[in-house]
């Protein structure tokens, strides 16, 4: 199954990042934008384009953290530490599937390719 799939969680109250708006970006040969919307009440971003197979090259999987925080009702800094996190992975073989989760706090985040 090949694609690449994103999964949001917000580690500091375990739950879910359903809402958080993430964009997919591919950068090769040039930055087009790939999918976007908010993740699903699954932690999940569902867009059809996902599922396709990706071309080897270099993506950008954008993060919208503060925004988001804000959005749960979390006291954030006037300046948060973190407001967008941009993630650059590359793809090398596109017939395998990339699962990308996402781990975050206000304070911190962990993005790694995943078994899913």
């Amino acid at each position: 199954m090949p694609g690449v799939s994103i999964h949001g969680v917000d580690v500091s109250r375990g739950v879910v990042a359903a809402g958080m708006q993430v964009e997919l970006y591919a950068l090769t040969p040039v930055r087009k934008l790939i999918a976007a919307g908010a993740l699903a009440a699954s932690g999940v971003l569902d867009h059809n384009a996902l599922s396709a197979s990706m071309a080897r090259g270099e993506y950008d999987a954008v993060f919208q953290v503060a925004a988001w925080y804000r959005a749960q009702g979390v006291a954030l800094p006037q300046t948060p530490f973190l407001e967008v996190v941009q993630y650059r992975f590359g793809i090398d073989n596109p017939e395998q599937h990339y699962h990308l989760p996402f781990k975050c706090t206000p304070w911190g985040y962990s993005c790694f390719r995943g078994g899913a």
